[in-house]
């Protein structure tokens, strides 16, 4: 009898380990079909959230065009409804494979707590899922408004840019140089016609252009003086009529001649004590032959020595009477900075008067002789650009224009002339002077400030250019 109690307890120990043993087999099974549905509902949430966002961006796209701000607030919560729906339809999924997990693993303890487990893993699921649906859209939102700041701060800039570089243009054309505005000038039209014969000269009555933003500051206008009004009773008085008085002595002894290069600071009134011109003003001096400038200032540079200073007073017959220009008696203070003394004019040609028998002539009624032949073969065309030296005069033997008293040849085009300079020099080489007789017709014709009739030219053609 005891052994057979003995095996029924052994028979039962036995029943219970292998129930013990099926019990765990069942856990384990049910958690490894747990970890399986986790990840497949995992891969489910995934494709959820790829199309939720995959739907957001094509919305984003189609209405990315407007530039609208408002418009990007319903276009979240649309991407917010949408990316919830697949989470909706992916529960009941899990729940039938939670039932399924739960009619394998049992009533027991440990399928209860596997559920429980399922249901917290896809409520936080579910909490995460709403903010992923959503972030393409946030992000592609704030991508737009990155580019709209960018491009209105280019926009600004490049504003921003081209008023500076207008103000800079601005000022460099008002800051003067060798070449001031037109004041004190009294030049006839070169003979080269586009190149001048005198480069720089003094003055301007122009009004300054407006102030434009970002351009920098025009200077001060210098005061006028006590004096301005009339000339006091102990200035110094020519014949012509010009007045005068030493403000500050200089520290030279030689007197610049009619023709020479004079470089000077002025500036100019009218007596009411409008300044119109000033190198003061532009920040640096000015240069130009004391002959290619008003009357007065011809006459009265020439009683200055260098470091002098002087106040005139240039009465109107010697200024711009009957001319453009500022009117009325001129009131300036000049100071002699330098001169340069420049070479004696040629003299004046015996036949200036009229083209001699022996004298060229072509078609157009152009005249001309050879005074030395040149040492070149090539002849230059319309189109080229020639070096050449020449004084002009008029028939009654006034010289109005020369290189030579300026010191140096000059550089121009032969499209750019008088018609009779690019008929007359085509016909020269290099090395050669010539002496023209040029017609009206082929001079100035009768344009106003330049001299008139028939000219006479002493032309050295120098290089071709």
């Amino acid at each position: 009898m005891p052994d057979d109690r003995s095996k029924r307890a052994s028979d039962d120990e036995a029943t219970d380990d292998e129930a013990t043993e099926e019990e765990t087999s069942e856990e384990e099974t049910s958690e490894d079909e747990g970890s399986s549905d986790d990840e497949g509902s995992s891969d489910d949430e995934a494709s959820s959230d790829d199309e939720a966002s995959s739907d957001d961006e094509a919305s984003s796209d189609d209405e990315g065009s407007s530039d609208d701000e408002p418009a990007l607030k319903p276009l979240v919560k649309k991407s917010l409804k949408e990316a919830a729906a697949p989470e909706d339809e992916a529960t009941p999924k899990k729940k039938k494979k939670k039932k399924k997990k739960s009619a394998k693993a049992g009533d027991g303890a440990e399928g209860s707590t596997a559920k429980a487990s399922g249901k917290k893993a896809s409520a936080a699921k579910k909490k995460s899922a709403a903010p992923k649906a959503a972030a393409p859209r946030s992000a592609k939102g704030d991508g737009k408004g990155e580019d709209e700041d960018n491009t209105l701060m280019l926009g600004i800039g490049a504003v921003v840019v081209a008023v500076l570089a207008v103000g800079v243009v601005w000022y460099m054309k008002n800051s003067g140089g060798d070449e001031p505005a037109d004041t004190i000038v009294d030049v006839a039209e070169p003979a080269g016609g586009e190149e001048p014969a005198h480069e720089e000269h003094a003055g301007g009555d122009h009004e300054p252009p407006p102030t434009l933003p970002g351009a920098l500051p025009r200077p001060e206008a210098q005061p006028a003086p006590p004096d301005v009004a009339a000339a006091p009773e102990n200035a110094q008085r020519t014949e012509s009529g010009l007045a005068s008085r030493v403000i500050e002595p200089g520290t030279g002894d030689a007197h610049p001649g009619p023709r020479d290069r004079v470089t000077v600071h002025y500036t100019g009134w009218t007596t009411d004590g409008r300044m119109f011109d000033s190198s003061l003003t532009r920040g640096r001096p000015a240069t130009f032959p004391l002959n290619g400038v008003i009357a007065g200032w011809t006459e009265g540079v020439q009683l200055m020595v260098v470091g002098e200073k002087r106040r005139f007073w240039i009465p109107a017959n010697l200024a711009y009477e009957g001319r453009p220009g500022p009117q009325g008696t001129l009131v300036f203070d000049i100071e002699l900075l330098s001169f340069e003394e420049t070479p004696e004019p040629p003299p004046t040609p015996p036949d200036v008067a009229a083209p001699p028998a022996n004298a060229q002539r072509t078609e157009s009624g152009l005249a001309s002789r050879v005074l030395e032949a040149g040492d070149g073969t090539e002849h230059p065309t319309a189109a080229s650009r020639v070096t050449v030296n020449y004084t002009g005069w008029t028939t009654d033997g006034e010289m109005f224009d020369s290189s030579i008293t300026r010191g140096r040849p000059a550089t121009f085009p032969l499209s750019g002339v008088i018609p009779g300079w690019t008929e007359g020099v085509q016909l020269m080489v290099v090395g050669e002077k010539r002496r023209f007789w040029i017609p009206e017709n082929l001079a100035y014709a009768g344009r106003p400030g330049a001299p008139q009739g028939m000219l006479v030219f002493d032309v050295e053609l120098l290089e071709i250019h």
